[in-house]
């Protein structure tokens, strides 16, 4: 198989070129689009998410030779949630050439955060798969950079930061809801807030739910912090 000249361009840009282009393929397909002949990357995500957290495991183990288990467990979910793994897959361009149906493609899947991690984690066990651990290591290695060594100390995603925080003083979970939604299909802006039992309040906009939360969630530890 040949690949097309967008994605021999694309394997420039993350420095791997695949001896089986198929698995490049296959993980840049969405379910949107895939078929009884034509699988989706379900299945590589799967895997690319193992191989991740075991590259990470080690570059953490490796960057503080000195750090606990609790001081690295948080920056490990830091570095390989999924708006890591879209930042990341954001980095390369990995939605121009993520393979879609015309739905996706009409509502944006080529920005849409999960959509992106997911074809992160399928790119990553397709590199696995195609070359083997050391060249998996070396990819993520490469494309994660200098995030591995900047990591915050307390790299907790906000919401469960808050999670802990309302737990520590014996509150029920933080509640969100949906305030509004705006904008086209393909570029929706979504304003939540998250409120607490104890009354406690914040909002937030973003493009997409998870994102909105986060930053809702934020700006509530920040108001609870003064």
């Amino acid at each position: 198989m040949k690949l097309s000249g967008e994605l021999s361009a694309f394997c420039d840009r993350i420095g791997y070129r695949f001896q089986e282009p198929e698995l490049l393929v296959r993980a840049l397909t969405h379910g949107s689009i895939s078929s009884a002949t034509r699988p989706d990357n379900q299945r590589l995500e799967f895997l690319g998410d193992r191989v991740l957290g075991l590259v990470m495991a080690e570059a953490l183990l490796d960057a503080d030779t000195a750090a606990t288990e609790g001081i690295l467990a948080p920056r490990y979910n830091a570095l390989v949630r999924k708006e890591t793994c879209a930042a990341v897959a954001r980095d390369i361009e990995l939605g121009a050439v993520l393979k879609l149906g015309k739905s996706e493609m009409v509502s944006g899947g080529r920005r849409k955060e999960a959509l992106l991690g997911d074809g992160m984690e399928a790119l990553i066990a397709a590199v696995y798969r195609d070359g083997g651990f050391n060249d998996a290591r070396d990819l993520i290695l490469r494309l994660w950079g200098k995030r591995v060594h900047e990591v915050d100390d307390d790299a907790r995603d906000p919401k469960t930061a808050l999670q802990e925080f309302v737990q520590a003083r014996g509150e029920q979970a933080p509640k969100y809801e949906i305030i509004k939604r705006e904008g086209p299909d393909h570029a929706p802006v979504f304003t939540i807030a998250v409120t607490l039992a104890s009354g406690e309040s914040a909002q937030a906009k973003a493009g997409a739910k998870r994102q909105a939360e986060q930053a809702a969630a934020k700006a509530l530890l920040e108001r609870l912090d003064t």
